[in-house]
């Protein structure tokens, strides 16, 4: 089969490898479509925890059941499906265990023609999304429904402000969000992506490199009882500003490195700080009956053939996107 191979870090080929074989209780998934994470470029960048070459990259993926292996039901066979990224979450649902892994990494990940995985990480694709729109799914919605809904614990009718909008996990959080009939604000550093948030249904949005912005958040619409970030940096402590008196800021990533921490500001105001990392099995169960119930879906930026590969991983490093870029099979 073809598919994407990182030999050492920044060396990126579409490559012949062999096709894998399913285990027991593992299934063969042929790839329609996978899309692309940032945990894929930080690998590829060579910039992430336990690194091995060669590795085949990817954690979301969406195809047809095309082999089971011994003890899988053969009613699997033919099956169209999405997977579940995460990998030996644990028994405990407040947090992953230590022999928590996502796909892509140790495992040789999606971004190929087929793979092999444990049947118990499959879910039936929603028939109504293409496989763009279901390989766009599985990861940023994961973090995106555990930090919105299980950490947050987002109710109808609350302020949240969403920060980065543009980025998948970020869309899909926005879309969960509105769907929970919560008023929805986002912030970026583009202007049109502010605007493409509002045609899809946020109340508005704030410019974050403008220096004023938490100051005319304040103003209108006021503070936020849920805030969801991925950036950290040295701008947190923005977020901490805007969020209202026992508010909750949830984040799940540190693009831009640690932050420094408001102490005082945070006890005073009796702010919640909750950090999140992808989901569990339940988690994972109840963002597809959320979204398959509300006919969500996943916003696409960008397609490339599995040839092109390097040029998707290109449009990901610009961070240019508005949604997520898929590579297809």
């Amino acid at each position: 089969m073809r598919a994407v191979q990182l030999s050492a870090a920044n060396q990126l080929a579409v490559v012949d490898v062999t096709d894998p074989r399913p285990a027991a209780g593992e299934v063969v998934v042929s790839l329609r479509a996978a899309a692309l994470n940032h945990r894929d470029v930080w690998i590829k960048l060579g910039q992430y925890a336990g690194l091995k070459w060669p590795c085949i990259p990817g954690s979301d993926g969406a195809g047809v059941v095309s082999e089971v292996g011994a003890g899988v039901d053969s009613s699997w066979m033919g099956r169209e499906v999405i997977i579940n990224p995460g990998f030996n979450w644990g028994g405990d649902e407040a947090a992953q265990g230590t022999g928590f892994s996502i796909l892509g990494l140790p495992r040789d990940g999606t971004l190929a023609e087929k793979i092999a995985v444990p049947a118990e990480q499959l879910a039936p694709k929603p028939a109504y999304m293409t496989w763009q729109e279901a390989a766009a799914l599985p990861l940023a919605g994961l973090t995106a429904y555990r930090a919105v809904f299980s950490r947050a614990g987002l109710r109808a009718r609350e302020r949240v402000l969403i920060s980065g909008v543009g980025g998948g996990v970020a869309l899909i959080a926005m879309q969960l969000a509105l769907a929970a009939q919560a008023e929805v604000w986002v912030t970026s550093s583009s202007d049109e992506k502010i605007a493409r948030a509002i045609a899809m249904g946020a109340m508005g949005g704030f410019n974050y490199t403008d220096r004023e912005w938490t100051a005319s958040a304040l103003k209108a619409p006021g503070p936020f009882n849920v805030v969801v970030d991925s950036a950290g940096g040295e701008s947190f402590g923005q977020l901490i500003d805007v969020a209202a008196p026992g508010g909750r800021v949830v984040f799940f990533g540190a693009t831009r490195g640690d932050a420094p921490l408001p102490v005082r500001k945070v006890f005073w105001r009796q702010i919640s700080l909750l950090g999140t990392t992808m989901g569990s099995p339940a988690d994972w169960v109840a963002l597809n009956g959320f979204v398959s119930a509300r006919k969500l879906r996943p916003v696409v930026d960008n397609e490339f053939p599995l040839e092109r590969a390097a040029e998707a991983f290109a449009l990901m490093e610009r961070g240019a996107q508005f949604g997520k870029i898929v590579v297809t099979m």
